[in-house]
């Protein structure tokens, strides 16, 4: 079903309510999104039926709460684990195009979702693999995911991925947007992290329970 130009005028809104400096490039590319993405997601499925209804409150906007916390200085490489069909990856790719992202996922299909939509609206910033984050080979200054594991698991996978020399505003390490009660979960992982709640940044009701945990490596 295609949208109408008012309709995705009104979905962009959303995410230029929070982040009104956007270019025209940048509104172009989120704007390209609901259709590409209800394209590709009849084909393969990685969004499910009813998120994708909403996708750019429940997944370009949920993606860019990592923005709010963090704000990445030109040059900065990010590795998306377990990225799925791009998130976080894509819209944060979009936001900052003078840092480079990689996005991996161990199912090749989801991958072939990023690489098209990626293509589709002209990021020259980011690349995609199908890989297990355990073998991928470079190290980067940030490791961002979506809630793929319980993060103590996910630590040990990509705990040898951080690069060493810092220029960031905050230290390299973990940036990990997961939702509910973290109590036993942060308690489980027992090292160093920052809670951010997105709540304190979306007035929208998904974010009531929303965080982004920060993991200094």
């Amino acid at each position: 079903m295609r949208r109408s130009p008012q309709f995705f005028m009104l979905e962009v809104s959303l995410i230029t309510k929070y982040f009104p400096n956007l270019t025209e490039k940048q509104l172009q590319q989120i704007g390209q999104l609901q259709e590409l993405y209800s394209f590709w997601n009849s084909q393969i499925n990685v969004v499910s039926r009813q998120d994708i209804e909403n996708l750019y409150e429940k997944h370009v906007l949920h993606s860019l709460g990592i923005a709010k916390v963090m704000k990445f200085k030109a040059g900065t490489e990010i590795l998306d684990v377990g990225t799925g069909g791009g998130f976080p990856g894509i819209p944060l790719a979009i936001l900052f195009p003078n840092c480079q992202f990689h996005l991996v996922d161990s199912i090749g299909k989801k991958i072939k979702v990023v690489t098209e939509v990626s293509q589709a609206i002209g990021l020259t910033n980011l690349t995609a693999q199908h890989e297990r984050a355990e073998n991928v080979a470079n190290d980067y200054d940030f490791i961002v995911s979506r809630a793929v594991t319980r993060l103590k698991p996910f630590y040990d996978w990509i705990k040898d991925k951080a690069k060493k020399n810092q220029f960031n505003e905050l230290r390299n390490g973990i940036l990990y947007l997961k939702g509910g009660d973290l109590t036993e979960e942060l308690e489980e992982f027992g090292g160093k992290y920052e809670q951010y709640s997105l709540a304190d940044y979306f007035t929208e009701e998904f974010f009531e329970t929303k965080k982004v945990v920060y993991v200094p490596i």
